[in-house]
């Protein structure tokens, strides 16, 4: 195939130095900027410093996805341990909407408001907070409009006049760096490393790149989540069952279910795992979580086939919007159609002639930007370079969705190319136990630090099978050119069929896989071109 003429053939010493050079700036712990360079950070802290002294009424507002819980959860575990009242409020996606609208606001009596993950968009409620005579600090990591809302300080490292050194971290990120600077202000003995098994699951699910200080933060918290005596922390390694957790368990596993609290009901379930007592309580509410995520699945799985069945393959931004489609599963749904037609896609549910939902980006396609060029269409909108949510009339649709195809023409093609890869060819003589230790040095995978994806080109194919209980999953043997062994490939959830001569080119990765104390190289089916 032509779009793989010039992939190399790697040995382990040539993947090594590839893979040396994606993590190339990594940071230790010790060498996290200090938070005080975050713009208004220090303000911040003083200002809730004060407060605590003072005895005021500190009110918090968090955000209904795993981002957002987790900072409210640590913002409440520090809270807890000062010990010091506050009072949590995380929107009802459905009653309330998105941050600290005006909506929320009337159930809030406080002196202060924190808000995390969230309210760099927020002009009306901070006008309101202004009208109550309500401090309002604003901590999110969102890209901000030209106007920003009035409040006493706005920590976002987004922010044109923020000097943090690196500007990727996630809402829980912030809100963590801002306590360490509380920690400072109040002289506190708290441990800030006793958040990360948290804070490393809102970094993975946040989708934030593996590289820089994000690395560490992961790879410590990783590592906290199989020692820390946190129920939550707990259950999860109880229901992993895993010697070693790893960025995917929690991408795959751990971040779906806690997702699904806000998507179909109320994001409190996922802060009540994260803030259990004991493990009984955070049992309880990860079994609501797993049922949740299952209803979840069902209702993402029929959108997403009808969306199929509606969507325009022939434009470069896919629109798809029909009346009844879950409100909290329209962002998965635009996730599964990106992966179907390589394309951004906007995906949205509509309810008395008001449309809201998601959109997800591709490549190098600043989904936000091309939003933001045609938000005149819409009455809200938000988010970052590769997600946003926006909202706006039935009768916008599509004129938005031209207007947005005709900015979206203007770019270049190459933009839309995924920039997950393959790296390389390796001959079935590079595939052994040394390569899963070389691949496993340089965990956790993620944004910016993908598993690699190795090709197959060309190969013969010599046998197919199915196997598991429902006969679903594939097997396929496999010979390439240059080999004179087979390699065995696996495909999950999906039947293959193959013509008689047909030759195989997919790319795959390479994973550990263990079973009754044998540890052998599983080689799984990514892509079948």
């Amino acid at each position: 195939m032509q779009i793989f003429e010039n992939v190399p053939i790697l040995n382990k010493a040539s993947l090594l130095e590839m893979l040396r050079s994606r993590v190339a700036d990594e940071k230790k712990l010790s060498e996290i900027p200090n938070p005080a360079l975050l713009y208004d950070a220090p303000k911040a802290a003083k200002k809730i410093a004060e407060a605590v002294i003072e005895g005021k009424k500190i009110a918090l507002v968090g955000d209904y996805d795993v981002d957002g819980v987790s900072a409210t959860a640590i913002m409440a575990d520090f809270f807890r341990q000062i010990p010091y009242p506050l009072e949590t409020f995380i929107p009802n996606r459905f009653h309330d909407g998105y941050g600290v609208s005006p909506t929320i606001l009337e159930r809030i009596d406080a002196d202060i408001i924190i808000t995390v993950d969230n309210g760099i968009t927020a002009i009306e409620a901070a006008r309101i907070c202004q009208e109550r005579g309500i401090e309002l600090i604003i901590t999110d990591h969102h890209t901000p409009l030209e106007i920003l809302p009035e409040a006493y300080a706005i920590v976002n490292p987004k922010l044109s006049k923020c000097s943090y050194p690196f500007a990727e971290i996630c809402g829980a990120q912030v809100a963590w760096l801002l306590l360490a600077l509380l920690k400072k202000e109040l002289d506190l003995s708290i441990d800030m490393r006793s958040f990360l098994d948290i804070l490393c699951i809102a970094i993975i699910a946040d989708i934030m790149p593996l590289t820089n200080i994000n690395r560490p933060l992961v790879k410590e918290g990783l590592k906290m989540l199989m020692a820390s005596q946190r129920p939550s922390s707990i259950i999860i390694r109880d229901f992993l069952g895993k010697k070693a957790i790893t960025s995917e368990d929690i991408a795959f596993q751990i971040a779906p279910r806690i997702n699904s609290a806000g998507r179909l009901e109320d994001a409190s379930i996922a802060l009540e795992f994260f803030s259990a007592k004991n493990t009984h309580e955070a049992y309880r509410a990860f079994e609501t979580l797993s049922s949740l995520n299952e209803q979840r699945r069902e209702l993402e799985a029929e959108a997403t086939q009808e969306a199929l069945a509606i969507a325009d393959a022939n434009d470069t931004v896919v629109v798809v919007a029909k009346e009844g489609w879950h409100e909290g599963v329209v962002g998965i749904v635009a996730a599964r159609l990106v992966e179907h037609f390589s394309k951004p896609v906007i995906a949205l549910s509509i309810e008395d002639g008001v449309a809201k939902g998601s959109a997800r980006s591709i490549g190098s396609v600043n989904i936000h930007n091309l939003i933001k060029e045609n938000s005149h269409f819409l009455t809200k909108f938000g988010g970052h370079k590769m997600a946003a949510g926006l909202g706006l009339y039935e009768e916008n649709i599509a004129p938005f969705r031209d207007a947005l195809n005709k900015s979206a023409s203007k770019l270049d093609p190459e933009d839309f190319l995924p920039l997950e890869e393959v790296i390389g060819m390796l001959p079935s003589s590079e595939i052994d136990h040394e390569l899963l230790n070389l691949l496993e040095s340089f965990e956790p995978y993620g944004e910016a630090n993908t598993r690699p994806l190795f090709l197959l080109k060309d190969a013969r194919i010599l046998e197919t099978k199915t196997f598991g209980k429902d006969e679903s999953h594939s097997k396929v043997k496999a010979q390439q050119p240059q080999d004179t062994t087979s390699l065995e490939l696996l495909q999950f959830k999906k039947v293959l069929h193959f013509p008689p001569q047909k030759r195989l080119t997919c790319s795959y990765r390479v994973v550990k896989n263990e079973f009754n104390s044998k540890v052998t190289a599983q080689l799984i089916i990514n892509k079948i071109y």
